[in-house]
């Protein structure tokens, strides 16, 4: 069941006609009487306290962050619901039992792969943040605004969830696009592509330095941010052909990406004249577009954003086993999808939102629905639609608490493409390490991520 939310309170014709005459408009938050919600029937960010009807969401009481004893960064995370049992498996059998709290996706996954269940665990609702996340969140709900065009943000405080009680599908979107997680981190991670017929598979291994300003609480004003979401730098470590290539990418607030590409064969950095919407990562072998890492990203003014409502949904929730550091490859990635018993589904309420390409627009996924965590935003489904209206590719991503910082994340992501029969998983620490305090440690420095410094970090 969708909850359908609240008609917006502008006129669309009235805006337009706004704009067309010249004057700047700014779409406003909340009002201070709905602003007061929050941290009293809604949590700090903006979700619903309270349990749902029979209390197999239960109600947030503020989170759980502390980290287990004797835990410390860096080490393999521990998983505090190890010696929990799987409720009940969903699988091709049941499957229609449980549809109303699935995805379109989730059930064309479970249909069309033999043996692809989710196991669902009891809901566990740990995830919480910084008091500073959440006085700049009070504060945004009252002053953030999005732009006269409806899909950029205009204002909104660093470290703050932008717009907690959301008007419209693109607040929703910016929530996502900027939920805390601190200034940066680095990562050590593998992308897993699924071979045809279950053939071995190489991984792509890859360090990554991340920049994320929004996230940093020095920033007073959406200024600070530079107009940057956030910055990468990749560098290839395996496999042997690859090591060396290096990528660089600027995502900004309101305008579409830039890229560079330093490949160590040629010596030379050349920028990406394509990287930005539907156009594919380089050496992803087709099954990843740009605008598709991590989940969503990018440029938002190809998409008008319907904020659908609130559900209940099974999703990916405290995959501790599937994130474990100390695991091999080998032990996880199966020829068809992860290995179904190392991820642990709970029931969540989601937001859900649905994308259209607007009149005059072109994408190669016309339609897409997302589906965000009511406790921290992240967007944890995503079910993408070809020309036709079929599910072409279906993605999660897999949560888990990053005590340390402290704040709920994720890393991974899978996205399983239905047309070929493949599916790549993306950003997977195991085997591999992060970082989250490096940010907070000074080990991020700007000017890294400059082009002009690529050819001297590649000839080092």
């Amino acid at each position: 069941m969708i909850i359908e939310w609240r008609k917006l309170g502008w006129s669309a014709t009235a805006g337009a006609l706004a704009c067309v005459l010249g004057q700047p408009i700014a779409f406003a938050a909340v009002t201070e009487q709905e602003a007061a919600k929050l941290g009293t029937e809604l949590t700090p960010v903006g979700a619903e306290k309270k349990a749902n009807a029979d209390g197999s969401i239960p109600e947030w009481t503020g989170g759980n962050m502390t980290a287990p004893a004797g835990w410390a960064p860096g080490q393999s995370r521990p998983d505090p619901y190890a010696a929990e049992k799987p409720l009940y498996s969903i699988d091709a059998s049941n499957v229609e039992q449980y549809k109303d709290k699935l995805s379109a996706g989730q059930i064309a996954l479970i249909n069309g792969l033999k043996g692809y269940r989710m196991d669902v665990y009891p809901t566990h609702r740990d995830c919480g943040y910084p008091d500073v996340v959440y006085e700049r969140t009070k504060a945004n709900a009252t002053m953030s605004k999005m732009a006269a065009n409806g899909y950029d943000i205009a204002e909104a405080t660093p470290s703050g969830i932008p717009f907690p009680i959301p008007q419209s599908g693109a607040e929703a979107i910016w929530n996502h696009k900027l939920h805390w997680v601190d200034s940066g981190r680095t990562e050590t991670y593998a992308t897993i592509f699924s071979q045809p017929g279950g053939g071995s598979f190489v991984p792509l291994v890859q360090n990554q330095w991340t920049y994320t300003p929004f996230g940093d609480p020095k920033a007073k004003s959406l200024a600070d941010s530079g107009g940057i979401e956030y910055k990468l730098l990749n560098e290839v470590v395996s496999p042997a052909a690859r090591v060396g290539e290096l990528i660089l990418i600027h995502y900004y607030l309101a305008k579409t990406n830039d890229a560079w590409l330093y490949f160590p064969g040629q010596r030379r950095v050349r920028r990406s004249p394509t990287f930005a919407y539907d156009n594919p990562v380089p050496g992803y072998e087709n099954l990843l577009m740009v605008d598709q890492y991590p989940m969503y990203s990018g440029a938002t003014d190809r998409y008008d954003f319907k904020l659908v409502g609130k559900q209940e949904l099974y999703i990916p929730y405290n995959t501790y086993a599937f994130n474990d550091t100390s695991k091999k490859f080998k032990d996880i990635f199966g020829p068809d999808y992860p290995k179904r018993e190392l991820i642990r589904y709970e029931l969540h309420r989601v937001w859900k939102i649905e994308g259209t390409v607007k009149p005059g627009m072109r994408h190669l996924f016309p339609t897409r629905t997302f589906y965000l965590d009511e406790d921290t935003w992240m967007m944890v489904v995503e079910d993408l639609y070809d020309a036709q209206g079929k599910v072409w590719r279906a993605m999660e991503s897999y949560p888990y608490s990053a005590w340390e910082l402290p704040a709920c994340v994720y890393q991974g992501y899978t996205s399983y493409d239905l047309n070929v029969g493949r599916y790549m998983a993306d950003n997977m620490p195991q085997e591999g390490k992060v970082d989250w305090l490096a940010g907070r440690a000074g080990k991020i420095d700007p000017k890294k991520f400059d082009a002009n410094e690529m050819r001297r970090e590649g000839d080092r």
